[in-house]
């Protein structure tokens, strides 16, 4: 039998927040350092006006799903010995629900999850999350509350949007500076 040695990072990018911006984009670059080979899906087509409308962001979500499926068809997920999914907003409820049906035990990276990511089974042990106490999309108290039941390590910026950002670019810097940190001892 052959030893698997390969490792794949797969990008699940946000409704508007794709692979090229910067939590997913330096992400990115520190999978490659470590020798990852990376995939990125990169589903769109989202409609406009999502926040706060239930059912637009469930469109969103199936639509992205299925884009997802078509991405990610040929990925013989058997040949990797470790597989890491980092995933942005509503491409952290794909991620996590695509791990469940095809039974990858991918370690994940939640960046700015939605209380929907956590209807999927996880692995606290190899999850972590990151949430701005400003953001407009997934309340804090219920972000927090989440991960506290179900054990994951969840890293709050106080003031930061869903993009983790405050809006001046110093404490910006600082802050993806800080979380690519975090990213980098959870590889270890």
């Amino acid at each position: 039998m052959m030893k698997k040695t390969a490792s794949a990072a797969v990008l699940f990018p946000g409704i508007g927040y794709t692979c090229d911006k910067p939590l997913l984009y330096y992400s990115e670059k520190i999978a490659r350092e470590r020798g990852y080979e990376v995939i990125r899906v990169p589903y769109g087509g989202f409609p406009a006006g999502v926040k706060g409308d239930a059912a637009k962001m469930y469109q969103c979500f199936v639509s992205a799903r299925e884009q997802a499926e078509n991405i990610l068809a040929e990925v013989d997920w058997s040949a990797y010995s470790d597989i890491l999914f980092f995933s942005k907003s509503v491409g952290t409820v794909v991620a996590l629900s695509y791990a469940a049906e095809h039974g990858i035990g991918a370690r994940q990276v939640l960046y700015t999850p939605l209380a929907e990511t956590f209807r999927f089974p996880v692995d606290p042990a190899g999850v972590i999350a990151f949430h701005g106490t400003a953001d407009p999309w997934a309340k804090t108290e219920e972000i927090t509350r989440i991960c506290e039941e179900k054990g994951i390590s969840l890293y709050l910026t106080e003031g930061a949007n869903h993009s983790l950002e405050c809006g001046k670019a110093e404490q910006d810097i600082r802050t993806i500076s800080d979380v690519m940190r975090t990213v980098e001892s959870f590889l270890s």
